[in-house]
């Protein structure tokens, strides 16, 4: 597995991650524990090195999964975990607004250690911001955090690049976690431009667009109640089927480069920047070793400009979150 480094935080970290809400939180009713621990210990075998949580996964159930079965690994990989939410007081999933007090964070970060099982926290993310409370508080309590020893990298997720600069004047952050895909492209702006100025990487989640980009998603498809991907706007059966022309894009461009449409989308993102590492989640080991192919793709500059014409033409419709999450990004 190649490496690269998140921006100049002397991170270094596999070109792909792997996401793990999804082995125990919103793609359904959660997996089998066992199963999930093996998936792991999977990823790690085929040199996967960078896995990402949070404490709202669950709440908590993930954190703890993902501390058990890498905790035969510490010290080779990199978690990163996050903090921000006030979550619901029964435990029950969901959370009660945001909350980015520095009392809140120190108390997540002892919390969050003890779930994964080690002595520092790689990487902690903001989840989203607070505009409840100023960011520098937020940068200045994860800069005494990494002082005590308890934490070594900041981050911040779906953050406004005038946000993110803010912050890394009081504490650098070492990446941004915003969602980037061929169907969501926001971040190319204003984000992506400062992020390379500053020297801060850049780690997209649902870079398979929530399974859509894998073309193994249609109009037809039935999701499970309790897959929040039924409270989409993107991923209502009107809007699949006037998307899947992206997909039929990116399996036009597999046939030729003998890959999956998935490998594809993920190549893309890999091509963008060498400081880009997506996440892409999965429960399933042969998707996991479909996702890792993508690192051997290598497109070339005629392959992409060939996507790039061909996705201009591709209007995506429906937003990606109901307007109340929608209102979370980009502060």
């Amino acid at each position: 597995m190649q490496k690269r480094a998140l921006g100049k935080g002397n991170l270094e970290v596999s070109a792909l991650g792997l996401g793990c809400m999804g082995m125990s939180f919103s793609y359904g009713p959660p997996p089998d524990r066992n199963e999930m621990i093996k998936v792991l210990h999977a990823a790690v075998d085929r040199g996967i090195t960078f896995f990402d949580t949070a404490e709202v996964y669950g709440p908590f159930t993930n954190e703890d999964l993902v501390g058990e079965a890498l905790a035969p690994y510490k010290g080779k990989v990199v978690i990163a975990t996050k903090f921000g939410f006030n979550l619901n007081p029964d435990g029950s999933p969901g959370w009660q607004g945001l909350n980015s007090r520095p009392e809140r964070i120190r108390l997540v970060a002892e919390n969050s250690l003890k779930r994964l099982r080690v002595d520092a926290i790689d990487l902690f993310y903001q989840h989203r911001v607070d505009p409840n409370v100023p960011i520098e508080d937020v940068a200045g309590t994860v800069k005494e955090l990494i002082a005590e020893g308890k934490v070594k990298h900041f981050g911040m997720s779906e953050a406004a690049a005038a946000t993110v600069r803010r912050a890394h004047a009081v504490q650098p952050v070492t990446a941004v976690q915003n969602e980037y895909s061929l169907w969501f492209r926001r971040p190319e702006e204003e984000l992506i431009p400062m992020l390379e100025e500053l020297g801060i990487g850049m780690v997209p989640y649902s870079p398979l667009g929530k399974g859509f980009l894998t073309g193994k998603i249609d109009e037809s498809t039935s999701f499970d109640k309790t897959d929040f991907r039924n409270t989409l706007p993107r991923f209502t059966p009107e809007a699949r089927k006037a998307n899947q022309r992206l997909v039929d894009l990116l399996g036009k461009i597999a046939k030729q480069k003998n890959a999956t449409p998935a490998q594809i989308a993920l190549a893309w993102l890999l091509a963008q920047k060498p400081w880009i590492v997506p996440i892409p989640g999965t429960t399933k080991l042969h998707r996991l070793e479909e996702n890792i192919g993508a690192v051997e793709v290598d497109l070339s500059k005629q392959d992409l400009e060939q996507i790039e014409n061909a996705a201009a033409e591709v209007k995506i419709e429906g937003a990606r979150y109901p307007e109340h999450i929608e209102k979370m990004t980009n502060l």
